[in-house]
């Protein structure tokens, strides 16, 4: 469920008005629904209330816009991170240090310099490579780092190629059959308190049996773990689930998610971390585009926006789906070719889609863009950065300024021998 519904035929954010914020605002712009946020974390809490000890970790990287972040904050979430720039962002929008996870394959020694002296809860180290480093850089500081040890369960999510991360040959984690020996030779170094496992197999996952398989590996590694003379007292079960772009999809919802892992781990005895992200964000959110004009095609029109593959990158890198909605429908449908202005084939949104009649002009939505939106936009065909909007019941506010393309080139600079 989100808060982004027709009020007298024209679509509304709560109790916002989309012209509203087209005409204050300007477009492209993303509009986030502070009540959807709050839903949608309090719908994955409760989904896990038989779980007895647990921590959620929004993952800053499906959306790391600071009010975003206050708004989980709020509702006791922690953060899972994948740099030091989203570690940053975490703490400033109020989380608690000890609720901060860093994961990530490819974490720089200053990066975890950085972490170790803002206290995080617990380093998710992908490699023993990286468990050494770490181990040097905190004993060279008299600290101690919590840590877990990333696993890859071998097992196939199910989900698009470039966002699967538990396969064999995916860059994440160490080999489960690998697993035990690294552990106990980090586990080894006093500056590093290895706590237990984690695990991520990939993201917008459409059912719940890759996730159990890969759970199940986990429990039996455990269980290995403590046989060898091990304290295992955490483990981070990560992300993943996830959400309905396309309407009438069925997918697991978080209450057969939660059931699944508490009957899974009911005999473990750790304290659980949580990495949701797109299931919290994703459907709070909708670019807001106008159209720039209808162009005929051969076949279908081209409804031409002012959004583009810059702004909202998922459909041309993973081919995938957003809903697209006229703000202000006037009851007629078209079939249309949905594109951006950017001077390449890819910036295409949808190719022969039933929609909603639209002309020069108008204003249109993409839905389900709370997550992997504005946090993947780039300047390509020197575009600048799109606005972002909160919207809190009859009431809005900028979030994010748009950043003009003016504001980029003023950062470049032409050497003295090039004058």
């Amino acid at each position: 469920m989100d808060h982004f519904a027709l009020q007298d035929g024209v679509m509304h954010a709560e109790d916002v008005p989309l012209p509203r914020i087209a005409e204050e605002v300007g477009t492209p712009v993303y509009v986030y629904s502070r009540a959807t946020l709050e839903r949608h974390a309090r719908v994955f809490r409760d989904a896990l209330s038989d779980v007895p000890d647990k921590l959620i970790a929004f993952a800053v990287k499906s959306n790391p816009n600071l009010a975003v972040l206050k708004v989980l904050q709020k509702q006791g979430y922690g953060a899972d991170c994948v740099s030091v720039g989203e570690m940053r962002r975490a703490l400033a929008a109020g989380m608690a240090p000890e609720m901060i996870v860093f994961s990530g394959v490819g974490k720089t020694a200053r990066e975890l310099s950085e972490a170790l002296e803002a206290g995080i809860g617990q380093f998710n180290i992908e490699s023993e490579e990286e468990g050494l480093e770490l181990a040097k850089i905190a004993a060279s500081m008299g600290k101690t780092a919590q840590c877990a040890l990333r696993i890859n369960p071998d097992v196939d999510a199910g989900t698009h190629d470039k966002i699967s991360t538990g396969k064999a040959d995916n860059k994440f984690g160490v080999p489960i059959d690998q697993a035990g020996q690294i552990f106990g030779m980090l586990a080894s170094h006093d500056s590093v308190n290895l706590r237990g496992v984690a695990v991520h197999i990939g993201s917008q996952l459409g059912e719940l049996a890759p996730l159990e398989r890969a759970f199940e590996k986990l429990g039996t590694l455990v269980k290995s773990l403590r046989g060898a003379g091990h304290t295992i007292s955490h483990v981070d079960l990560g992300g993943g689930l996830g959400v309905p772009y396309k309407r009438g999809d069925q997918l697991p919802s978080p209450a057969e998610y939660g059931a699944m892992v508490a009957r899974v781990t009911k005999d473990w005895g750790v304290s659980l971390i949580f990495e949701p992200g797109r299931v919290i964000a994703g459907n709070a959110g909708v670019l807001l585009t106008r159209v720039v004009r209808v162009k005929r095609g051969l076949n279908n029109p081209f409804v031409i926006v002012d959004a583009a593959m810059n702004d909202l990158a998922r459909p041309a890198l993973y081919g995938a789906y957003h809903d697209f909605a006229a703000v202000e429908p006037r009851g007629a449908q078209m079939t249309a070719n949905i594109v951006g202005p950017i001077c390449e084939t890819g910036d295409t949104f949808a190719m022969g889609r039933e929609c909603d009649l639209l002309e020069s002009g108008d204003l249109a939505v993409f839905r389900t863009a709370g997550a992997y939106g504005a946090t993947m936009a780039s300047s390509y065909n020197s575009r600048g950065f799109v606005a972002e909007v909160l919207v809190d019941g009859d009431k809005f506010a900028v979030v994010a300024d748009r950043i003009e393309a003016s504001a980029i080139m003023d950062a470049e600079r032409v050497p003295d021998w090039l004058a």
